[in-house]
């Protein structure tokens, strides 16, 4: 394939750029976001030999179809670093469940959640374009998490010559396992801020942040551009693509797998969207949220309303999202740039939009949707214990999925996507398994002890290092904070 442009969701002026221009530099027109402009269609004769090769050779190949022109020696530097993850022939393992049900493994990096699948090898690409430019500049990356998104850019960025991090997570919307993973981390390079706010508050100042002119012209003074590590950056979304595909490929026999994803900006879903539209044995993809239930009121209606809506704490932080970055480049695929538009435009001014009888068909012809309360969380994670799975509340959440499917098609395959480890989030585990309330620290070593399962050494190292970065800020104290640390 010749070389991939990306364009905005929302249209505009902007010329096509490419995936490394886009990487760089990911703030498009009319507050949009860069996507693919096209995307291959492979045959079934293709598919079956794809199914032949290892992890590193699927993405090279899928890459190479999709025009993305990263040079081979630095592609495959990137994906060495999944070599360091758990598994040494696979960094995304399978395993089954049910007889129908197979879990993917994607939290076997080093900051443990699913992150780190993109952002170990997006890091070290961003760093190689950055040095390969023409016009050298520092860079500084931003990025907004709901927990997983921030350990795993840290991680990734920490030390990296010529750029620098700032990365905000909502006060109190995080375990302490990562809320420790981002302040006790030692680099001269990164910074971080506790918000007095929610999830959706940090994205919408990274957003705001991205485009704002004083911002902007103040950093060019300083020779800094800017960019971001959310999954606004399409550099994410491409290496998300790939786990999708290698899942569908190991369960595909003769029937298309259900793929279940436990969704909050709708990043991971987007990458097995686009996997399905290239062709690839996904039947459907079924999002799995929790009493922040927006997404499947979305799939379910048509209908995307936060007008009245407020952010709910639950037991699954991760996806405690209301304003879902994503959505965007799946509605450019299935409509256009103008509908896409006026779809974002009545949501920024109303809070909310409205797909017609059509347009809410052909989305649901490629989404499911479910959502749970956080007794069920609990109540599965108790219930697949005494199975001898430790699941996650996230994980948890993809079984209420399972069982709709289940429900309308019995012996369906389906591939429910593992976001991150139970240690994470081990005094939810702790409630759910009647161990009482206790602290991470007491969480981690009673479930180790009483389920005979390993703590990371990563993880357990966090309750003996120093919070650096604890500096808790208001919203509107952001821009002023980063401009005095810069």
């Amino acid at each position: 394939m010749q070389t991939q442009y990306f364009t905005s969701t929302r249209g505009g002026e902007n010329l096509s750029i490419t995936f490394k221009d886009a990487i760089l530099n990911p703030s498009a027109s009319y507050g949009g976001l860069y996507t693919l402009e096209k995307l291959p269609k492979f045959s079934n004769e293709e598919i079956k030999a794809f199914a032949k090769l290892n992890y590193e050779e699927l993405t090279h190949t899928i890459f190479d179809a999709l025009g993305l022109n990263i040079p081979k020696e630095l592609l495959c530097k990137a994906l060495s670093l999944y070599q360091n993850f758990d598994d040494k022939s696979t960094p995304a393992p399978m395993y089954p469940m049910t007889p129908y049900l197979s879990v993917q493994k994607l939290y076997c990096g080093p900051t443990r959640a699913f992150k780190d699948m993109a952002l170990q090898p997006f890091g070290l690409l961003f760093s190689a374009f950055l040095q390969n430019n023409k016009n050298a500049q520092n860079y500084l990356v931003l990025v907004a998490t709901s927990g997983d998104t921030g350990p795993a850019t840290l991680q990734s960025f920490a030390n990296q010559p010529n750029i620098k991090v700032v990365c905000i997570y909502p006060k109190g919307g995080t375990s302490d396992v990562q809320r420790l993973q981002m302040t006790t981390i030692n680099a001269n390079n990164i910074a971080v801020f506790g918000i007095n706010g929610d999830f959706d508050d940090a994205q919408t100042l990274l957003k705001n942040l991205l485009k704002d002119s004083h911002f902007n012209a103040t950093l060019k003074s300083k020779n800094i551009a800017l960019s971001a590590a959310n999954s606004v950056n399409f550099g994410r979304i491409a290496f998300q693509i790939i786990y999708h595909i290698y899942a569908s490929l190991q369960v595909y026999k003769s029937e298309k797998v259900h793929t279940i994803v436990p969704s909050g900006n709708f990043g991971n879903a987007l990458g097995a969207f686009y996997a399905k539209l290239m062709g690839f044995p996904i039947e459907r993809i079924w999002i799995a949220s929790n009493a922040n239930n927006i997404l499947t009121e979305f799939i379910n209606t048509g209908v995307y309303d936060i007008s009245n809506k407020s952010l709910k704490k639950t037991y699954s932080p991760a996806m405690d999202i209301l304003k879902s970055s994503n959505i965007e480049r799946m509605l450019f695929a299935l409509f256009n740039s103008h509908r896409t538009r006026e779809l974002m435009e009545s949501l920024e001014q109303s809070g909310r939009y409205a797909l017609n009888k059509e347009e809410l068909m052909w989305v649901q012809s490629y989404f499911g949707a479910t959502n749970c309360d956080d007794n069920f969380c609990l109540e599965t994670i108790k219930k697949y214990a005494k199975q001898g799975f430790i699941i996650d509340p996230h994980t948890a959440c993809g079984i209420k999925a399972y069982a709709t499917i289940q429900t309308k098609h019995p012996n369906a395959k389906c591939v429910l996507c593992s976001t991150a480890e139970w240690t994470k989030f081990a005094p939810t585990l702790a409630k759910a398994l009647d161990l009482g309330d206790l602290s991470d620290k007491e969480a981690l070593q009673t479930l180790a002890q009483n389920y005979k399962i390993q703590i990371p050494k990563q993880i357990n190292a966090l309750f003996n290092q120093k919070e650096i970065h604890n500096k808790v800020i208001n919203k509107e104290e952001l821009m002023d904070n980063i401009l005095q640390w810069l």
